[in-house]
């Protein structure tokens, strides 16, 4: 990990597959509405592929713009939501590790943040769930930005609510995707190895190193003091 000599200000959490591991709960959700309720015959790593942005964005991908109406897609998004968070409650942790990572952080004055692709609902699911909402200083959702990864927007705005330049910001993130919205953001990044393989990151420069869990002895390079 090459994190020695950069000391952040700030990090930025991506949600799901990076705090938590739910990915497997999304996907199975979004596979079964996909294929039994809308009569689509795709392969689960397929739907796994397309399944980054806004709820809309993934339909829209699979299917074409226009294909459901408003409320067609309302709907469609309210039920997939529902599957998820009834299959994962029962699951609903932290990945390992990342409880005391946060508790030193606070303790360091480190601001955290999250910055997610996910609903301004399903944060909450999470963060109340795991009565963590303490420990951040800042949140973006869906809700909040225009543009979905891997767009800048949604770290960039994270940093501002923060307060805190781009460049003192290092995200911790799982997907591809939200890596290239960090590289975007001007932002440096470490990987959670959680739902993709080390090897499907090759093209991206701002990877300060790949971790399993948040129990990585190396982590504490990136804090203030230890």
């Amino acid at each position: 990990m090459q994190i020695s000599d950069f000391r952040p200000k700030a990090f930025i959490f991506d949600l799901n597959g990076t705090m938590i591991n739910d990915m497997e709960y999304h996907t199975d959700a979004w596979h079964q509405i996909i294929n039994k309720d809308l009569n689509k015959n795709l392969s689960y790593d397929y739907v796994k592929k397309e399944m980054y942005g806004k709820n809309h964005e993934v339909l829209e991908r699979i299917f074409g713009k226009g294909y459901f109406t408003a409320d067609e897609i309302k709907k469609l998004s309210f039920d997939k939501e529902k599957r998820y968070r009834e299959t994962y409650f029962p699951k609903l942790a932290l990945i390992e590790g990342l409880g005391n990572f946060l508790e030193t952080a606070k303790k360091q004055g480190i601001l955290m943040a999250i910055g997610s692709a996910a609903i301004s609902s399903n944060i909450d699911f999470v963060v109340d769930g795991l009565k963590i909402r303490c420990y951040f200083d800042a949140i973006v959702s869906a809700d909040d930005v225009q543009m979905s990864k891997p767009d800048a927007e949604t770290f960039l705005k994270s940093a501002e609510k923060l307060g805190i330049r781009p460049a003192d910001c290092i995200v911790f993130e799982d997907a591809p995707k939200g890596v290239e919205c960090a590289f975007n953001a001007g932002m440096k990044c470490i990987v959670l190895l959680t739902t993709h393989d080390q090897e499907e990151f090759n093209e991206y420069s701002n990877i300060l190193g790949f971790i399993e869990d948040f129990n990585e002895p190396n982590l504490k390079n990136v804090l203030l003091k230890w």
